[in-house]
């Protein structure tokens, strides 16, 4: 102990001196990686020695079996850990080699991502959208989704799982942590350099012998071609397989079956070739100057959609029989019930458009249009027999005698007298009614008829009668709105309101009728075009009182009596007022 009494001694200087050099070369910290020398291994643990450490850490022996590097740990050899506490509660160190790994792993990751390099991993697991993949050097495990595996769909990747193979870097996630690869980009580059050697050596219109089907989609067929510098896969396109319809490649090719192509197209940036086979035989469309506008020809029907047929005037030359041009009185009609692909059909060409390649027929051109004929047989004005087809709220449609047209019978055209509403509650589907034609609409394909046309019209009863003529009615009924009439001689009910009853408030009560009076009223309101008449008693209560004081009154009647200047002399007086 006197050794170290006097510090000034030299021995204690060096032995100062020794110690500051050796705590100067280990800076320890939390947090940080340290390499740490193997003492010993026993069942359990793995003791190190870090120089400037008080104690010695000890890391799990299940750790390092976790880390797959229990072969390679011995005594004597060093291993990377991640310092975590200096020192704990027990006062001992306490270091993790696992999370060592993995700090170095993801900064090696980080700076591969960043220098673009690719990286050594292996497919260890399938997962829900994807596989997991340890990196080779650090362990670190990696998501590759399943979009990024290949290039093309892979059914079983059973072969590819713990084989050692290179992976691009695509996504890293500082903040979770996480890192996405993909095995596709790698796959895809190395094609690329072979794809851009091959598609240099096409040209526009070259002819392709032998191409095999590779596969098909909706849209087109996938072609497989071999040249010396490799294989490529090319695309044609539904629309350049044949100048007639196809619905799916499946109608025409089988997988493995050898067909020529011809090339109309190629991008190199997208490294794709283009190819038609319709395009290595002469275009039926050519044709189409032996077809006129306006003349019948026999089509067949090679394909039936919800709005119509496509059909072909001759092989690859198609057209299209519009659903609405299958028949003059159906309407919203399913082709699929008139026709079935095969059919061979009578139809009329009604549009030829070269520009756009396009042909409108029409099948119902080929028949006499009913509406035509209805017009000849009965014109507007006749009668007809119909029977009810159809209703809705409003109308009434009739099957018109022996044509397949259904006419229109609104109801206000029902009754002159009866409500529409109530009146249409008296038919039922299947009943037979007589009925007068009033208008025919060739172009719009509609029909109006009506019933009560059929009698006469009962508002004509005033045709000679004008306002303020005073007629005889008679007393149906009565309520709180005034009372029910109708004229003698004529089948409409009038309303007289209880303000038009009688001159005196007190009289003008309907309660005063029971029904069955005959009572006399004047017209107050007459209008033909609106069908409108409004009747009142009191008007002519009136004009009968005006007509006696016309006819048996004096001008000098009432001036010998005191108050009969009343009037004169307030009106004067007020005058006086409003000039002073």
């Amino acid at each position: 102990m006197e050794i170290y009494k006097d510090l000034t001694s030299p021995a204690s200087q060096h032995f100062e001196k020794l110690l500051n050099s050796q705590l100067s070369k280990n800076k320890i910290e939390e947090g940080k990686i340290i390499e740490g020398k193997i003492t010993k291994i026993t069942s359990k643990y793995i003791f190190l020695f870090i120089p400037g450490l008080k104690s010695e850490p000890v890391i799990d022996v299940n750790e390092v079996k976790m880390m797959g590097i229990k072969e390679e740990v011995k005594e004597g050899s060093t291993i990377s850990v991640l310092l975590e506490k200096i020192e704990d509660k027990n006062g001992d160190v306490v270091v993790s080699a696992q999370k060592a790994q993995k700090i170095k792993g993801w900064n090696q990751l980080v700076k591969c991502y960043e220098n673009n390099e690719l990286i050594n991993g292996k497919i260890i697991q399938k997962t829900k959208g994807g596989v997991i993949v340890e990196h080779v050097e650090t362990k670190s495990l990696m998501f590759c989704p399943g979009s990024q595996i290949s290039d093309k769909p892979i059914k079983n990747i059973d072969h590819l799982i713990g084989v050692e193979q290179k992976f691009a870097l695509i996504k890293i996630d500082m903040v979770r942590g996480n890192s996405v690869v993909s095995r596709r980009q790698v796959v895809s580059s190395s094609k690329k350099e072979d794809k851009v050697k091959i598609i240099e050596k096409f040209k526009i219109g070259e002819i392709i012998k032998d191409a095999v089907v590779k596969g098909y989609s909706s849209f087109g067929c996938f072609f497989e071609v071999t040249t010396p510098d490799g294989t490529i896969d090319t695309l044609c396109h539904l629309q350049e397989i044949s100048y007639s319809r196809v619905n799916h490649p499946d109608e025409i090719f089988n997988i493995g079956e050898k067909h020529d192509l011809k090339i109309i197209s190629i991008d190199m940036e997208k490294l794709q070739v283009g190819c038609s086979i319709k395009q290595l035989s002469p275009d039926p469309f050519e044709h189409i100057s032996n077809y006129q506008i306006g003349n019948q020809y026999k089509v067949k029907v090679v394909k039936i959609t919800d709005y119509g047929c496509f059909c072909e005037l001759e092989p690859g030359l198609s057209t299209l029989l519009h659903s609405s041009e299958i028949s003059w009185t159906k309407k919203n009609i399913s082709p699929k019930k008139f026709f079935n692909v095969g059919d061979q059909i009578d139809c009329v060409i009604t549009e030829i458009d070269k520009d756009k390649r396009r042909v409108a027929i029409s099948h119902r051109l080929t028949q006499e249009n009913p509406y035509s004929q209805l017009e000849k047989n009965y014109p507007v004005g006749s009668d007809i027999e119909g029977e009810i087809s159809n209703f809705n709220e409003y109308a009434i449609y009739l099957k018109l005698a022996n044509f397949d047209i259904d006419g229109f019978l609104h109801s206000n055209d029902l009754s002159f007298t009866g409500k529409p509403e109530d009146e249409l509650k008296k038919y039922k589907k299947g009943d037979k009614l007589k009925v007068k034609v009033l208008e025919i609409k060739k172009a719009d394909q509609k029909v109006r008829v009506g019933l009560k046309q059929l009698n006469k019209d009962p508002f004509d009863w005033f045709k000679d009668k004008k306002i303020n003529d005073a007629i005889t009615v008679k007393v149906i009924s009565s309520d709180n709105k005034g009372l029910f009439v109708k004229p003698e001689g004529c089948d409409i009910e009038i309303l007289i309101k209880k303000s038009q009853i009688a001159m005196s408030a007190t009289d003008a009560r309907p309660s005063r009728f029971v029904g069955g009076e005959r009572i006399d009223a004047a017209i107050a309101e007459l209008n033909f075009e609106k069908r409108k008449v409004a009747l009142s008693i009191k008007l002519l209560e009136e004009i009968m009182n005006a007509k006696a004081i016309k006819e048996h009154s004096s001008p000098l009647s009432g001036k010998n009596l005191p108050f009969s200047s009343l009037s004169e002399q307030l009106d004067d007086k007020k005058n006086k007022k409003e000039t002073e």
